[in-house]
């Protein structure tokens, strides 16, 4: 079983699509020849020729249109948005028109295609190339929202996603591109979406959180536990459809909980996790939720590691939970 870095492994995985079905295309702003900013498309026009991967005006909702006539039309189309913060001009096409299509349709078009799109700091980018945007579209009826963590979820939830029916967003976290790296099975396998991953197992306090969140929340657990507090740590890893009853289940196993995301805190998708478990199990509740977010401010470049949440944060709110 090979080691792959998180973004050889969107690699591997578009690779293992394309040479399973012809009806998957690959396109956007240089993910031809050049193989991306990334290089997260490194390889495949050359493998698969310029027909099927290939370059895109600098036109976010002109590359996001055109994935929707396509899948209207028999394709599976990969649009590469170069980064997430790019993705607004194309957001009336992803919100009003993939999302609404099989809808409007009354079930007879529905829309096969991805969106790809790296979301997130830790790479010293400033504020328009590190913002984390996943709220607006968890926000859309029609769309899946997916967030990878490891090399392995990467490949298997890039192809679920690429092989389901409806369109979905698939944002990966590019502070982990090359900063983990696991063994990633070979060939062909699918990773469900809208299921949950247990990282980490404990009975005190459990952690939500997703993308490059997940190991900062890992460091913290094993500082918790050095001081008697056993964390369980849950990677929500589909945001859209999201798996309520796991969420709850897992809330409910110890009564105390905490939310990390480094998107901005107001309207942050840790609102939704709280509402969630506030409406449906707030008599297990032994502690109010705490939530670590970013800043309600646009991302910073200097202060950028003071902005995202660290493993010091993360663990001062499973003390105050734990401590409740």
């Amino acid at each position: 079983m090979p080691t792959l870095t998180l973004v050889q492994a969107v690699n591997d995985a578009l690779k293992t699509a394309m040479r399973n079905d012809d009806s998957v295309v690959v396109f956007g702003e240089d993910v031809g020849p050049k193989g991306g900013v990334f290089l997260a498309t490194e390889g495949l026009t050359s493998e698969f020729g310029e027909q099927r991967c290939f370059d895109t005006p600098l036109s976010e909702d002109g590359i996001v249109g055109t994935a929707v006539g396509m899948a209207m039309n028999g394709l599976r189309p990969v649009a590469e948005i170069q980064f997430q913060d790019f993705i607004f001009p194309a957001f009336d096409q992803i919100v009003s028109e993939a999302a609404k299509l099989r809808y409007r349709s009354g079930g007879q078009y529905t829309a096969p295609m991805v969106v790809r799109t790296p979301y997130g700091g830790g790479i010293r980018g400033g504020l328009y190339h590190s913002q984390s945007g996943e709220a607006y579209f968890c926000h859309t009826p029609g769309l899946k929202v997916v967030i990878p963590s490891t090399p392995a979820d990467a490949k298997g939830l890039l192809i679920a996603s690429i092989e389901d029916p409806d369109p979905v967003l698939f944002l990966e976290p590019k502070a982990l591109y090359r900063a983990v790296k696991a063994e990633v099975p070979e060939g062909h396998y699918t990773t469900p979406l809208s299921t949950l991953r247990t990282v980490r197992k404990g009975t005190d306090v459990t952690v939500f959180c997703y993308g490059a969140m997940v190991p900062v929340c890992e460091k913290a657990a094993e500082q918790a536990a050095a001081s008697g507090t056993e964390c369980a740590i849950v990677d929500l890893r589909t945001l859209l459809p999201l798996d309520e009853e796991g969420v709850l289940e897992a809330a409910k196993q110890t009564g105390r909980v905490v939310v990390v995301h480094e998107a901005p805190r107001f309207c942050g998708f840790g609102a939704e996790i709280s509402a969630l478990i506030a409406e449906n199990a707030i008599e297990y509740m032994e502690a109010p939720i705490a939530r670590v977010t970013g800043f309600d401010t646009p991302f910073p470049n200097t202060l950028e590691h003071h902005y995202m949440p660290d493993h010091r944060r993360v663990l001062d709110a499973i003390e105050h939970v734990a401590a409740y």
